[in-house]
């Protein structure tokens, strides 16, 4: 009997619900339960689901906000105004081609930075992507 094994693509939102045990010594006995989350390569397990989103983002009320930071001048951003500056001083250009989008690319390379219109949808995975797309300039803090 031959199993198929799926495809990078369909793995990339699946969650797989597991229950393991862990013997970590002969006298103790631990129980790790929760969600098992495959998003872009990473497996990784949320032990509390209700707290923290598929996307990373925590939804409880006790957890920390994540907020954007321009290194150089330790500025966070607060709205879209102010990071357009920022990435337009580092060579970005506004990209027009999706009215539902806030886009910026820089012309010699692939890259593109797609963010919400709204500024209440700008999560951490969108401050991540301009992290890491621009390198010692902005960071990712909690507050």
């Amino acid at each position: 009997m031959t199993t198929s094994i799926p495809n990078l693509q369909t793995l990339v939102h699946t969650r797989i619900y597991l229950n393991i045990s862990i013997h970590l010594h002969p006298q103790q006995h631990r129980k790790m339960s929760g969600v098992w989350v495959f998003k872009n390569g990473v497996v990784r397990l949320v032990e509390n689901p209700g707290a923290e989103s598929v996307d990373g983002s925590r939804q409880g009320s006790s957890s920390r906000r994540k907020v954007l930071v321009h290194t150089p001048s330790n500025e966070v951003i607060t709205c879209y105004a102010v990071l357009e500056r920022k990435l337009s001083s580092l060579g970005w250009e506004r990209y027009y081609d999706d009215p539902d989008l806030l886009q910026f690319h820089i012309r010699s390379t692939i890259h593109l930075i797609s963010l919400p219109k709204d500024f209440n949808k700008f999560k951490s995975t969108h401050m991540y992507d301009i992290v890491v797309k621009n390198r010692n300039m902005f960071e990712v803090r909690d507050m």
